[in-house]
């Protein structure tokens, strides 16, 4: 039900026009005649719960997951859905082959990431013409120095359509390198550990993982976080010893509380290793010094409700950043023996206006980075003479992050940065002259001039009030009346917060007229703690109406019509475009749902789906009528009504572990029974991946093309 999914879209100025003077019978004239879509079987399964009685038809789609008796019977289902869809846009054929070329045209195929120092090392990933994956690699010592190639993902993806590999880890003695290998698309990891010096990858195989794992100093022991097989969730951290076989690691912490993520991290001074359980809203820790593998993790402070903290080290303390007492989060430091909350000295204190987001730790400086009136900022502070600073990156809408930045003693601070109109850019910055360097700015192939294309901040106002940022872009010689096409996206969720970045595919949508715009909707945090609270649990419903209401407000200032808007969300993103297509169904010209979480109560009435039992903070528990009551009210699977719904394309992954496949086919079943009027819908399923799509650096651009062309040919655009 996670993760954000990647967004949109380039042509002449005559395509502008003409895709501005498109008439609705035009448009549909570019789509093939009479062509019969798929009905899924209905075999009514009755759900009774608080006196509640609802009958769902298509709860038979579950069966491929369930591995019941209509499994073959939902592929085939699947199947013929893909083929409709291909059919309908079969017309597209030849639009949806440019658009990928001229994506893949953008990106430049052999590149090198700026080199990260570390250890004695210099690391660095590098691509190849025509390659879809990655080299990692690294330098001794210095630039100039022989290159040692640590992964060719390249080699090791050859015979599989899908391969992920992440999590790599590499011991102090920089000998050994741990990583993780998933070729599923399912995020179930096997860990394999590869001798740096002989090359040899040891028989060392650690399945059924989240992928992620930390050396002991040692360099033999390594802690890892072990899945539960059929709910996916993370039950186990257990320790391996190199040579040994994977059945017999210890388990040095299990989970008892399914609400609550659990993970293995390593402090920046990588001298204590630390385990986290968190949930919503809770957050426990227990750690060890990484020079004694074997000990017991000690609590750092007991888990209380609605308290959240993370822990960094730094000297003789520990800094802490949490929200006890504090929505907005504040930073505290402690000792290294006295780690209870009792124990926790003020360093920075709450603000009810900034948003205190993360803290990276440098021999004589902290870098705290902050979320003031929805965007970031990072705050300097000298530890030894106290004296702070902030970096002004002066542009109205952005994205900025601190980068990788393993080197305690160093008064160099290096982050990324990007916007709507900024292409992805690395920045050292030096923290006592203040001087920024530009170290590497993402390469648009075939050119690209920023100062072709407008952004800015827009602020619609909610249906109780309440301002709602948007960030929006479009290419000069756009004309604000009305008539032009524009893209509404947003996610949230989870507090997760949607920065105005950089994106070279979305360039194909500018270039032909379309404006870009980001809802920074509650359920998000970009304006604050407070921000994400109003748009979760008993509060969702903010959610929806502030994107319905951004899109009207767009209408109202001519930013585009009710013919020419469309709306894009995926995953959780899905469930609001689900939510607004019931909610609003005439605002939008098209929609389209990426990974839907759509089938909200009945995903949370079952336990055995990856990740239900981790979401009770976020949407409610189902066994609980209030919380029921309230899903049953907005679940956009359970509200589908006989109306006239916009023209909604759908996709998902057959293999997701985030969003289950059943979750889109159904509700897509349910639309095809119940809507009215001759809008199109079309659901893709993609048979080989899962929530993220393809894994390489460019078959994943085949599903923006499609996208795009879905709704190019809704506006008339052929070329």
């Amino acid at each position: 039900m996670k993760s954000p999914v990647a967004l949109i879209l380039s042509c002449a100025a005559f395509s502008i026009v003409a895709c501005n003077t498109q008439t609705s019978k035009q448009m549909n004239n570019l789509w093939p005649g009479e062509v019969n879509p798929p009905v899924a079987e209905i075999k009514p399964h009755v759900r009774v719960l608080h006196n509640d009685s609802v009958t769902d038809n298509y709860y038979w789609l579950n069966d491929y997951f369930k591995k019941g008796p209509d499994s073959v019977k939902v592929i085939k289902y699947l199947e013929e859905e893909n083929a409709y869809t291909d059919t309908m846009m079969s017309g597209t054929k030849t639009l949806r082959e440019k658009l990928y070329n001229e994506m893949k045209s953008r990106i430049k195929e052999k590149d090198e990431s700026v080199p990260v120092y570390k250890n004695g090392y210099y690391y660095y990933s590098r691509t190849e013409d025509g390659k879809e994956y990655y080299k990692y690699c690294r330098k001794k010592g210095n630039l100039d120095a022989p290159e040692e190639i640590l992964l060719d993902v390249d080699e090791m993806a050859k015979e599989h359509a899908y391969y992920s590999a992440t999590g790599f880890n590499i011991s102090e003695d920089n000998k050994l390198l741990a990583f993780g290998v998933d070729t599923v698309s399912r995020r179930q990891y096997t860990i394999h550990i590869k001798n740096l010096e002989t090359g040899e990858i040891y028989m060392d195989m650690i399945r059924g993982t989240g992928g992620e794992s930390e050396w002991a100093s040692d360099n033999k022991t390594l802690f890892y976080t072990q899945n539960n097989p059929v709910t996916l969730l993370s039950e186990k951290i257990k320790r391996h010893q190199l040579g040994t076989d994977a059945s017999t690691d210890v388990t040095v912490y299990e989970e008892k509380d399914p609400s609550n993520y659990i993970g293995i991290d390593k402090t920046k001074s990588g001298k204590f290793i630390f385990i986290y359980s968190s949930a919503t809203l809770s957050t426990e820790m227990r750690f060890i010094r990484s020079s004694e593998p074997e000990a017991v993790f000690k609590i750092f402070q007991p888990r209380m409700k609605e308290v959240l903290y993370s822990v960094d080290h730094l000297g003789d303390k520990f800094y802490i950043i949490t929200n006890m007492d504090a929505k907005n989060f504040r930073l505290m430091e402690c000792g290294l023996n006295k780690t209870g909350s009792n124990e926790w000295k003020e360093v920075i204190p709450h603000r009810a206006d900034v948003l205190l987001e993360n803290l990276d730790v440098f021999k004589d400086r902290l870098v705290i980075t902050e979320r003031k009136n929805g965007l970031v900022q990072f705050r300097i502070r000298k530890l030894s003479s106290g004296e702070e600073h902030y970096i002004d990156f002066g542009e109205p809408a952005y994205a900025a992050g601190t980068a990788a930045n393993p080197e305690f003693n160093t008064n160099t601070l290096r982050y990324n940065y990007t916007s709507l109109t900024t292409p992805n850019s690395v920045y050292d910055y030096d923290m006592d002259t203040k001087e920024k360097a530009l170290m590497k700015q993402q390469e648009v192939v075939g050119g690209y001039n920023p100062k072709e294309y407008v952004s800015e901040r827009l602020y619609a106002t909610a249906k109780d009030g309440t301002t709602i940022p948007i960030s929006l872009v479009y290419k000069k010689g756009y004309i604000k009346d009305g008539s032009a096409p524009l893209l509404l996206y947003a996610y949230g969720s989870y507090g997760h917060s949607i920065d105005a970045a950089f994106s070279t595919n979305r360039l194909s949508l500018l270039n032909r007229g379309f404006v870009f715009a980001i809802a920074h909707i509650r359920g998000g945090q970009e304006m604050g703690r407070q921000w994400y609270e109003d748009g979760k649990m008993m509060k969702k419903k903010n959610t929806f109406t502030d994107f319905i209401d951004c899109g009207q407000y767009l209408i109202d200032q001519k930013y585009t019509s009710k013919n020419h808007l469309y709306a894009e969300g995926g995953s959780a993103g899905g469930l609001l475009m689900g939510a607004v297509a019931n909610m609003a169904p005439g605002l939008w010209n098209g929609i389209i749902a990426e990974v839907p979480f759509v089938d909200v109560v009945n995903t949370m009435l079952d336990p055995t789906i990856p990740l239900t039992t981790n979401e009770y903070d976020e949407w409610g528990n189902p066994d609980n009528k209030g919380a029921y009551d309230y899903m049953r009210s907005y679940s956009p699977y359970e509200n589908v009504e006989k109306k006239n719904y916009p023209n909604i394309l759908v996709t998902t992954g057959l293999h997701d572990s985030q969003v289950q496949y059943f979750e889109p086919a159904k509700w897509v079943a349910k639309l095809r029974a119940m809507k009215t009027g001759n809008n199109i819908l079309l659901l893709h399923t993609n048979m080989s991946f899962g929530h993220g799509g393809a894994s390489g650096r460019f078959d994943y651009l085949k599903d923006i093309a499609l996208v795009y062309a879905f709704m190019f040919s809704l506006e008339g655009i052929t070329e």
